[in-house]
Parts: C-alpha cells; structure tokens; sequence
C-alpha cells in the first residue's frame, strides 16, 4: 500500500510592522520619513558648529560683495547694487546646500547607516524623503538667517507681503529640487570624492547665473548659457517679486521667468526623486 505524503501548504509572512494597505503604507512611509529627519537634526544639535559655519559663510560673501565689490558693480537702470544682490544670494545660499548634502549622504554610506537602515523593516523611501525633510528644514533656518542680515545692510522688499512669501517658496522650491539631485549624487557615488567635485562645481553653477551681475554684461555665448541656468529663472523671478531691481532681456527665458522659476524644480524632482528611491533600493549590502 503506498502513502501519499501530503506536504503542509505555507504562506510567506509580512515583515514585523510593515502594514498592508495603500493609506497604511503610506502613513508608515510618513512616519519612517520623519523619524529619519529627526535623526539627522538631532545630530546637527549634537555638533551645532556644523551649522554656524554654513549660516556664517552666505553671510560673509554678502559683506564682501557689499562692502568691496559693490561699488563697482553696474545695477539695471541704476539701482542700488544691494538690493539687487540680495536675490541672488538667496538663491546662491540653495545652491550651497547641495554639498553639504552629498557629503551627509556620502558620510552615512561611509559608516555604514545607509546599509543599516537598509535592513530595517522600514519604507524604502524613508531614508531619503527624512534626508530630504531635514535639509529642508535647515535650508529655511538658512534663508531666515541670511534675509534678517540682508536687511541690516539695506535690503528691503517692496512687493505686498503675499508676493514675498511666493518669493521666498519660490528659492525653497529650487532648494527642494537640489535636495534630491544631492542625495542621488551620494548614493550613486559613495565616496569622498563626490563631495569634492560637487563642492567645486557650486560655484560655477553659482556665478554662471546673473546672481551678481546682468548676464547682458557677459559675452552673448556665455550669457545664454547663464540664461538658461534654472537659477537665473529663479533670481529674475524673486526679484520681480521682492520689488528689487530686474534685469530681463528680450530672449525667451528671460521673459518667461516666473513659469521657469517653477517648471525647473518640478522637471528636477520629477528625474532625481525616482531616481534616488531606485538607487537606495538598488544598493549593495
């Protein structure tokens, strides 16, 4: 007589906590997301000197294109030189955060938290939208910094109080979108190295712009590339809306600023964001 052995079916489990359903697993991304940030601000109170030094060098910059630079500087029907500035600093500010997070990016890969994380039943997103969460937050505590010392030296905006608020979303928008071309670039590279060049590459990206002068001053290659720079659009944008003197030529992209000053952030965050998620998802252990 054979036995037929019959084998005991088996169901794979759920990881422990990982929640089912879409609203679920949405609201565990969420809280997984700021659990992350708050890690990482919590570091940043634990070694605040990090922080002093990133609101203190915007704010020397400002001095020396104010106090020795300034008085050479020409200013679109004959403005005052600060107050076009300023603008432009703002923006230059958003685009010195870029370094600071790759090399935050780099360094957790460099310690291993990355991969920790990585083996946590926590939402694959979570480590980069916490990143994301964080370097927003100390992005505003930049920019509120850099506009109260703006105003000290002369700075004033001119607009209603709405069209300043849309001018300051607008520099946390192009910052938004930095955030996630950052955190690609430390995941994608891992190491020192990736620091290096993009800390390099700020100013360039910076000061080919018209952040500190007209780019109609330049040579008309070299101005159309300034142009065309996603921070020009948002620098003719918020200086519109700040009431600050504008320097808008008569090509495309100069006149269609405002729409710019908001379609490139989008455009940016709608190629790295997915990227990002898919490289964090992709690591080697």
């Amino acid at each position: 007589m054979s036995v037929t052995e019959t084998r005991p079916t088996t169901t794979e489990a759920p990881l422990p906590g990982r929640p089912r359903g879409l609203a679920s697993r949405a609201r565990w991304a969420v809280a997984d997301g700021w659990a992350v940030a708050g890690r990482d601000l919590t570091h940043w109170m634990r070694q605040p000197w990090e922080i002093g030094f990133g609101l203190l060098f915007p704010v020397l910059m400002v001095l020396m294109f104010v106090y020795l630079l300034g008085g050479s500087m020409s200013v679109p029907d004959g403005g005052d030189y600060t107050e076009y500035l300023m603008p432009g600093m703002f923006a230059m500010a958003m685009v010195f955060g870029l370094g600071e997070t790759v090399t935050a990016v780099t360094t957790d890969a460099a310690r291993g938290v990355t991969d920790r994380f990585r083996s946590l039943p926590m939402a694959s997103s979570a480590v980069v939208v916490g990143r994301c969460l964080a370097d927003m937050l100390r992005s505003t505590l930049a920019l509120s910094v850099l506009v109260g010392f703006g105003m000290l030296v002369g700075w004033r905006w001119h607009g209603t109080f709405t069209e300043a608020l849309a001018g300051f979303g607008l520099l946390l928008l192009l910052r938004f979108a930095l955030v996630w071309i950052g955190v690609y670039v430390g995941l994608l590279a891992r190491g020192q190295g990736a620091i290096s060049v993009i800390q390099t590459l700020e100013f360039p990206i910076g000061f080919l712009s018209n952040a500190f002068v007209a780019t109609a001053t330049m040579p008309l290659w070299l101005g159309t590339i300034a142009d065309w720079n996603p921070m020009s659009s948002t620098v003719t944008a918020v200086r519109g809306l700040f009431g600050n003197p504008v320097a808008v030529g008569d090509t495309w992209i100069t006149q269609n600023a405002p729409l710019m000053a908001v379609v490139w952030p989008l455009l940016l965050v709608a190629v790295f964001a997915p990227l990002c998620v898919h490289k964090y998802r992709d690591l080697s252990g």
